[in-house]
C-alpha cells in the first residue's frame, strides 16, 4: 500500500478530483484546505515570509493503482508555473478499517 499526498492550487481541485472518480475501485480521498510556502513562490530573498493557500489531497491506494493516481493528479493540476504543487510517495505500513476491523488491503 502507498500513501499518496499531494498538494495543489485550490484552482484545480474540482478536475483532480474529477480525474480521481473515474479510476475504478479508488477506496476514496482526505481533502483539505492547507497553507505553506515553497521555494519557487516568485519572492524576492527580501520579501516576508506570506503562505498561499494550498488543496491537500491524502489518499492510501494498492501498489497496482498508483500509476493511475499519480497521473491523475500530475495531468490535471499542471499549469506550467511556479506554485503548482508537488505529490509525495509514501510506504503504508498498514491499515485498519475501525468498523470491521479488517486490516492491511482489506481495509482498503
Amino acid at each position: 500500500m502507498k500513501e499518496v499526498k499531494a498538494l495543489i492550487r485550490p484552482s484545480k481541485l474540482e478536475s483532480v478530483l474529477e480525474a480521481l472518480q473515474r479510476i475504478k475501485d479508488l477506496p476514496g480521498c482526505i481533502v483539505s484546505r492547507v497553507q505553506g510556502y515553497g521555494r519557487s513562490s516568485g519572492r524576492g530573498t527580501d520579501s516576508p515570509l506570506e503562505p498561499a493557500e494550498f488543496a491537500k489531497l491524502e489518499l492510501v491506494v494498492n501498489e497496482r493503482m498508483v500509476p493511475k493516481v499519480l497521473n491523475a493528479i500530475v495531468e490535471n493540476s499542471r499549469t506550467g508555473n511556479p506554485g503548482d504543487g508537488k505529490v509525495f510517495l509514501i510506504e503504508c505500513a498498514d491499515a485498519v478499517w475501525i468498523r470491521t476491523g479488517k486490516s492491511g488491503k482489506a481495509a482498503l
